[in-house]
């Protein structure tokens, strides 16, 4: 129902608590209607409050206008199209469910092309995520088609095997699928794609997050799919949204030998611990990915994030942890994480990008609040 939305919704966009939504009906400022035991809010109702009461500006305005069927959140759980992210990252190959996530059809053995590698040349200095940027930017200058919008399933497809293909190879790919390829350019153990695979499943999508908001704010300038992937790409690049994972890797390194005193010496500088939900703006109690992928991991054998997790019973692992828990358990180098997430990622943006481009264009225009001197 495009038209309703949830009660965490309607809170988020009044800037104000679930249980302050239900105080406004019993004051007769909103209507509640029952939609599957569940009380949804007319869009139009709760953005008239809104405007009434100043709620959180002309951002939330903004963001709040966007429709998306991609991705759900809801209770400590994330759905893609209406299906659940663990389940299908336990069934499905990373392929079948970015076309599943790009056109919303049910297919089974969809396949990526075999990639070209893209020359460069990068100094020694420069990190995995630093060669798909540039592979992306390339990637893109060599397509001269790629303004043509309605290519972008094919166009993302091609460029998702071309950024695996650019990244250095530590041992020959295992089988043809993105898991197989990928993993040969991470880790130098024994393959198990079939990890790499739920990880991949899980963090093709998240809804807004920061690095999609960008890349659909780039897809409403009807920027071309490669330019929408170089948006999110910089926004990932943040030190609290990409790159977050390689802080956790460190992090659990230094646990390896002392995780209590790893986690003390955090508390005692007055330093975040990575790789946990305080203060997740997203889930309450749980992060699912992290929780999914932790317990593939465990099967594998003891987990230094476990340790830490048990220092800190008040909070909950993130999916950044898990995915530098799977970095260590394989071998891999402390930035692979940002790597499994900007390759799983590109699916998302994608889709994102596909949702935006059927939108009026640049329709993000917002209006700052002038504070400075006046003229």
């Amino acid at each position: 129902m495009e038209s309703m939305l949830t009660t965490s919704q309607a809170a988020r966009r009044l800037g104000v608590k679930p249980a302050t939504v239900y105080a406004y009906v019993s004051r007769g400022l909103l209507t509640s209607q029952k939609v599957n035991r569940a009380s949804m809010f007319d869009v139009a109702e709760v953005e008239a409050l809104a405007q009434r009461t100043g709620a959180r500006g002309a951002v939330a305005a903004v963001t709040d206008r966007i429709r998306t069927r991609i991705s759900l959140q809801e209770h400590d759980r994330l759905y893609y199209r209406g299906r659940s992210a663990v389940e299908l990252s336990g069934s499905r190959r990373f392929e079948d469910v970015a076309h599943w996530l790009w056109t919303g059809a049910d297919t089974t053995g969809f396949e990526f092309p075999e990639g070209q590698e893209i020359w460069m040349a990068l100094p020694d200095s420069a990190t995995l995520t630093d060669r798909i940027r540039v592979a992306v930017a390339l990637a893109g200058a060599g397509d001269p088609l790629r303004f043509d919008l309605d290519r972008a399933v094919t166009t993302a497809t091609a460029l998702i095997a071309d950024v695996v293909e650019s990244l250095p190879l530590v041992q020959p790919p295992r089988g043809p699928d993105i898991a197989d390829r990928l993993w040969a350019r991470l880790s130098a153990e024994p393959p198990e794609p079939e990890v790499l695979n739920a990880a991949l499943v899980l963090l093709a999508d998240h809804d807004l997050a920061a690095s999609t908001l960008a890349a659909r704010v780039a897809a409403s300038a009807r920027a071309h799919p490669y330019a929408v992937v170089s948006a999110g790409l910089g926004a990932m690049e943040g030190q609290k949204h990409g790159t977050a994972s390689t802080i956790a890797h460190r992090f659990l390194l230094q646990a390896a030998a002392d995780p209590v005193a790893a986690v003390a010496e955090r508390l005692r500088a007055g330093e975040p611990i990575p790789g946990f939900g305080f203060g997740h703006g997203v889930y309450q109690h749980r992060d699912p990915r992290a929780d999914h992928l932790l317990a593939i991991l465990r099967e594998r054998g003891e987990l230094v994030a476990d340790q830490v997790i048990e220092t800190l019973p008040q909070t909950f692992p993130n999916v950044d942890l898990a995915l530098a828990q799977l970095g260590l358990t394989y071998k891999m180098a402390p930035d692979a994480g940002e790597a499994i997430f900007a390759v799983a990622r590109i699916v998302g943006w994608i889709a994102h990008a596909m949702e935006e481009y059927a939108e009026p264009g640049l329709r993000f225009r917002t209006l700052g609040v002038y504070t400075g001197d006046r003229p």
